[in-house]
């Protein structure tokens, strides 16, 4: 008898503490929706206007010019760490250098249209600003870099003859609106939320449970101030595997926790642009000289943009949303209820689309 009521404390006690992770996860879930959503369907605009072949023709060259326009056409593009990889190899094998392909590698998983709109939703406009320059900036950086440290660059074989069809891409060849709205609606609701689906719900998942358990401001008393949580959040980025707009979620959560902004910036930069599976891949790609120039990117470029980011502003020139929405999550797992409005419709529209392109198909 004694033994069965443990079992039951014990189940009662697990039943409450997930009840306690789904309740916070489900407010960063409603902040996150509507700009989400939005940010979705300018993603599925973006793979119609933007394809694969428009970027192998107008990257598939060396020369600086080209790492300028590698890591600006990486921006807003919604690839994560491991999407962009055969990407970058295509632009690779049709005559791209090392240093424009190093670019659109550092830039292209930082950040993109779906992770800006998340971005705005729960770390500010400041933030969604500073994310997408960071991310040019060090594409920037590392495609310079690697064009200087390998001036024998091998460009590869260009195929003009594929350059050439190329120039058929699904802008100018599909001239029907309708089933261009298709192509649209398919690729953002349906595509995109199949490759970042599953992270997005572990990186809701992580922060629930850092907003449940942690009482605002506690990391300041565990970490303490100096260069340690920058560290800290950089050794875990590094070599951990999260996608832009899965870890913007985590990173709020850790700021409502008491990390401050750069140091969160720290891991937003680190974390969606490297892990261990792509780094393997990187150096079949690049070589083992300009894959430690792309580490090297991220890790330096990273860390000052944090640091400086931390000396320049402070939380009030940021308006940080992350801050009330901790809060109310946390409220909102120890007991206090919401309703029914539009961002908890807007998350369960968002639900929908995710269950609807995870569901495994035949």
């Amino acid at each position: 008898m004694l033994v069965y009521f443990h079992v039951r404390a014990y189940d009662l006690l697990l039943m409450v503490i997930v009840f306690q992770v789904l309740a916070a996860s489900w407010i960063l879930l409603g902040e996150m929706a509507p700009y989400l959503l939005l940010g979705f369907f300018i993603a599925g605009l973006l793979s119609v206007v933007v394809s694969p072949e428009w970027i192998e023709r107008h990257l598939g060259r060396g020369g600086f010019a080209q790492v300028v326009k590698a890591s600006l056409f990486g921006v807003p593009l919604p690839l994560c760490s491991c999407a962009v990889l055969p990407v970058a190899a295509s632009l690779r094998r049709h005559g791209a250098g090392k240093g424009a392909t190093t670019a659109f590698l550092l830039s292209t998983p930082q950040t993109g249209v779906d992770s800006i709109a998340a971005t705005w939703a729960l770390l500010g406009p400041v933030v969604a600003v500073i994310r997408p320059l960071a991310a040019f900036v060090t594409g920037l950086l590392g495609g310079a870099v690697a064009q200087a440290v390998d001036r024998n660059d091998d460009l590869g074989l260009m195929e003009s003859h594929h350059a050439a069809s190329a120039s058929g891409d699904c802008c100018s060849s599909d001239k029907d609106s309708e089933a261009t709205l298709i192509k649209v609606l398919r690729y953002g609701f349906l595509t995109l939320p199949r490759d970042i689906g599953r992270a997005i719900i572990v990186g809701l998942l992580l922060s629930g449970i850092i907003a449940a358990f942690l009482e605002p401001h506690a990391l300041e008393g565990i970490l303490g101030e100096g260069v340690l949580p920058y560290l800290v959040a950089m050794a875990v980025g590094v070599p951990l595997y999260v996608c832009a707009t899965a870890s913007t979620p985590i990173a709020a959560s850790l700021i409502g926790a008491g990390l401050s902004p750069g140091a969160a910036l720290v891991f937003l930069i680190s974390g969606p642009a490297t892990n261990f599976a792509a780094l393997t891949t990187l150096l079949r790609v690049l070589g083992r000289r300009t894959s430690g120039v792309y580490l090297a990117t991220v890790i330096v470029g990273s860390l000052a943009t944090g640091l400086l980011v931390d000396a320049v502003l402070d939380a009030e020139s940021l308006a940080l949303p992350a801050l009330s929405v901790m809060s109310t999550a946390h409220e909102h797992a120890h007991g206090a209820r919401g309703g029914l409005g539009f961002q908890e419709v807007c998350a369960l529209v968002l639900i929908a689309v995710l269950a609807a392109a995870m569901w495994p198909r035949e």
